[in-house]
């Protein structure tokens, strides 16, 4: 499998419709794989024909591209651009829900208190049956949960976002072309740009910039699509209201073996609950059904996830659920229930959920409302089977869990490593 990674750099503001029920739209604070999906394909359909070296010539590159059996994954794109810092070169995550703050002072230590994470702690209180309510480590105040995208380089932490603003439209008589009374309206977008540092008196406007990737399984395909994104790489328009001026984009392509240490993850994370396990001896013992010796490992949600159960939509990703994912559903089925919590449990679940819409492009008509999980939904599981699980694991970290994935759904990260920044270490 390969990975294109993908560098969107605005060139004027993006109208990037977030529409949920019983409200306006609001702009999102990303990129959703659906959009570039959407926008990539319909300018290769475009351009059909046009061109000797166009992808979609015979048609049979388009239809294993976006209508395969195994599509490729359009993951969400994330700002890039971190406050002080401007555009950085580092992987942007998405912070767990398990990460708390200040409340007085909320931010990673160059703008407040700091950031720590609790899963840990969180699940060695429960094993010792001792209440968890965590401080600010530097002025002992109240904490409270600290979402959003960030980065890490050289032990250096840096909070990722992008700003919004308000552009005010007057609707045009199609008849006369001109202004129609009473049709006043406002468009919400994202920025364009940013002032690296405001405090100076040089204004030095920046370009904001935007990370994803793109999965494709057959290499000479991702080669494809990679030189094609590269000669086409200002013609394309991302979100609403393109034809006013707004969407575009530049893109730079480059592709990648898609490669994961997932291994390396899961065995430095069980290192670090081990030590921390036995800091909690001191008050007694644990309880009789969990057990240290069993391998642990999370599933960390980088955008959020649209789950289904028994044919109902569900915001927990059961033992069951994660089996079907990675193919091996009837061996666990064989099971009886010893042996399934042996080969997998779950151990404990962070996850929150909202409704989303949107709009379909092709067919002009309104997505149907999911429920989706919210992205950073953390889900601890235990295996007694580490053989087993370090090879699906990686499989699933690079095609994601639950439905429309190739969307940029249900991104999985095992075991992020924002769970070994304990209290005392915060960040």
């Amino acid at each position: 499998m390969k990975r294109i990674k993908l560098e969107i750099t605005a060139l004027s503001p993006l109208a990037i419709a977030d529409k949920k029920p019983g409200s306006i739209s609001e702009a999102k604070d990303h990129i959703p794989g659906s959009v570039i999906r959407g926008t990539i394909a319909a300018q290769i359909l475009q351009q059909s024909g046009q061109s000797n070296e166009n992808l979609a010539e015979d048609g049979r590159d388009f239809k294993e591209l976006f209508l395969g059996e195994n599509p490729a994954i359009f993951q969400n794109a994330y700002p890039a651009v971190a406050k002080k810092s401007g555009v950085v070169t580092e992987e942007v995550m998405v912070l767990p829900t398990t990460a708390v703050s200040s409340k007085n002072s909320p931010g990673f230590k160059s703008d407040g208190n700091g950031v720590f994470d609790t899963l840990i702690d969180r699940f060695c209180a429960d094993v010792y049956n001792f209440p968890y309510d965590p401080s600010c480590p530097k002025d002992k105040g109240r904490v409270e949960p600290y979402s959003g995208f960030y980065s890490q380089a050289n032990q250096k932490y840096r909070n990722h976002s992008v700003s919004t603003r308000f552009l005010t439209r007057v609707g045009i008589n199609r008849r006369r072309a001109t202004s129609e009374e009473e049709i006043l309206y406002s468009i919400e977008v994202l920025n364009e740009s940013f002032l690296k540092d405001p405090e100076t008196k040089v204004k030095n406007w920046n370009s904001v910039v935007y990370r994803s990737s793109i999965l494709v399984e057959n290499d000479g395909l991702a080669v494809s699509l990679t030189n094609y994104i590269n000669r086409n790489s200002q013609v394309f328009r991302l979100g609403g209201a393109t034809s006013r001026g707004l969407g575009k984009v530049a893109i730079a392509a480059k592709i990648e073996d898609a490669t994961s240490d997932v291994e390396t993850r899961i065995k430095t994370f069980n290192q670090h609950l081990k030590e921390r396990w036995n800091l909690w001896e001191i008050f007694g013992s644990p309880k009789p059904e969990v057990s240290i010796d069993r391998t642990y490992f999370t599933l960390d949600l980088q955008s959020p996830a649209i789950l289904t159960e028994n044919w109902q939509r569900t915001t927990v990703i059961s033992p069951k659920m994660l089996c079907q994912f990675v193919g091996i559903e009837d061996e666990y089925c064989k099971m009886n229930q010893e042996e399934r919590d042996k080969f997998l449990k779950l151990e404990v679940a962070y996850s929150s959920y909202e409704y989303l819409s949107g709009w379909n492009s092709a067919w002009g008509l309104l997505k149907d409302m999911e429920l989706i999980t919210n992205r950073g939904g953390v889900y601890l599981f235990s295996t007694d089977r580490q053989d087993v699980w370090f090879d699906k694991l990686k499989d699933l970290e690079l095609k994601g869990a639950g439905d429309r994935t190739c969307e940029g759904f249900g991104q999985i990260q095992i075991c992020n490593e924002f769970h070994l920044v304990m209290r005392e270490e915060a960040v």
